[in-house]
């Protein structure tokens, strides 16, 4: 696994994230949209740490998961599951966010029509990514 640092956009935020994947996805969902001003753009990570005197910000975006930004300039850094089951960082906060080719979009059937991606990648909408994660019944598969 590699390891990566990087900051938010004025350097008070420094993190450091162990990469399970050196690849990056696209999330075209309404809060990340709203959240990052476009579509997120993250690699996942299995540990993710900050410097701490890091002025981080944590927004609870839903029962389960939250947003992590820069209380001094904002910048959006981390979406993560609240139970630390899952933690994706921006690849924007790196010094070289193209170092990390994009494979996959979730939430494609909200991505406005505004914008196209070129390339090929997989596509799954939001019910298949949730799908994929929702706690399976007791004796299930």
């Amino acid at each position: 696994m590699s390891e990566v640092t990087g900051t938010c956009l004025c350097g008070a935020c420094r993190l450091t994230a162990v990469l399970k994947e050196t690849t990056a996805g696209i999330c075209h969902c309404r809060m990340c949209r709203k959240w990052s001003g476009g579509m997120m753009v993250s690699v996942e990570c299995t540990r993710l740490d900050f410097a701490a005197d890091a002025p981080i910000g944590i927004y609870r975006a839903s029962e389960w998961g939250e947003r992590v930004f820069c209380k001094q300039c904002g910048s959006s850094l981390a979406w993560r599951m609240q139970d630390g089951s899952h933690q994706v960082v921006s690849v924007q906060a790196f010094d070289d966010p193209g170092a990390f080719p994009v494979v996959a979009e979730i939430f494609y059937d909200e991505k406005p029509n505004s914008y196209a991606l070129a390339g090929e990648t997989m596509k799954l909408t939001g019910a298949q990514v949730f799908e994929m994660f929702a706690p399976k019944p007791e004796g299930g598969a």
